[in-house]
């Protein structure tokens, strides 16, 4: 693992309680073996039903991405004051907020790296991570990380989608992921923090779909050096 391939997040819990995460962005978040971690991690314990890992795989990858945060955080309750800390190549990010939304931009973060298949578009967005992002900057994150995807796929001679209705798709299908973490989070969590956490992602996750046409409309007016104004008037309004 290589430093510019590596996100640190710090948490200050109190005068002498700092947790340190080490993140690989480029790689799967963990190898640890079945023997190692709890029941809640294995597959089998609340599938998806669209899990597209193999039947040989006995252990859900996703879940095991969050071991280390929900067992360290199990005395934490959503609303504790935490100091936050996040290092990445470029920059370092310190800002006091709620133990839920410190959570929140972390297992998000497991999440995009983790393999889960469902997970794996929000990769590009875990190399270029945000900490504490709000509800507009991940929309124009997401959006802009699909329309760079959609570049190269017709690099690669592949059908484009110019109407965001796949990434609809994909955060759909992420809605139901988020759904079976929260049951395995219930049943491996003391406190509500961890559960919480996934909450707030979740939230995000449900108004993608919806709110993702007037979002672009208000990004609108950020790209007039690309849309001569007479074609901007004339253009179709897109429908995700």
């Amino acid at each position: 693992m290589t430093a510019e391939n590596t996100i640190t997040y710090r948490l200050t819990l109190g005068p002498e309680e700092i947790v340190e995460f080490i993140i690989n962005v480029k790689g799967d978040a963990t190898e640890n073996t079945a023997a190692d971690l709890p029941e809640w991690t294995r597959l089998d314990s609340f599938r998806c039903d669209h899990c597209a890992r193999r039947g040989e795989d006995k252990l859900c990858p996703l879940a095991v991405s969050l071991v280390r945060v929900v067992d360290r955080f199990q005395a934490i309750i959503s609303h504790d004051r935490v100091e936050l800390e996040v290092v990445n190549p470029e920059r370092r990010v310190c800002q006091e907020t709620t133990a839920q939304r410190a959570l929140s931009s972390l297992m998000g973060l497991l999440i995009a790296t983790s393999g889960c298949p469902h997970t794996e578009f929000l990769r590009p967005m875990a190399r270029f991570h945000l900490p504490l992002a709000s509800e507009t900057e991940t929309v124009f994150r997401a959006a802009a990380s699909y329309m760079l995807g959609q570049y190269f796929r017709h690099r690669a001679g592949e059908k484009i989608d110019l109407a965001f209705k796949g990434l609809s798709r994909m955060y759909h299908n992420l809605q139901q992921v988020n759904v079976n973490v929260v049951r395995r989070l219930r049943r491996a969590s003391q406190t509500d923090s961890s559960i919480n956490a996934i909450i707030l992602l979740d939230l995000y996750a449900k108004a993608m779909p919806f709110s993702l046409a007037e979002y672009l409309e208000d990004f609108r007016p950020l790209f007039k050096a690309y849309v001569p104004e007479k074609s901007d008037k004339n253009a179709p309004r897109v429908q995700p």
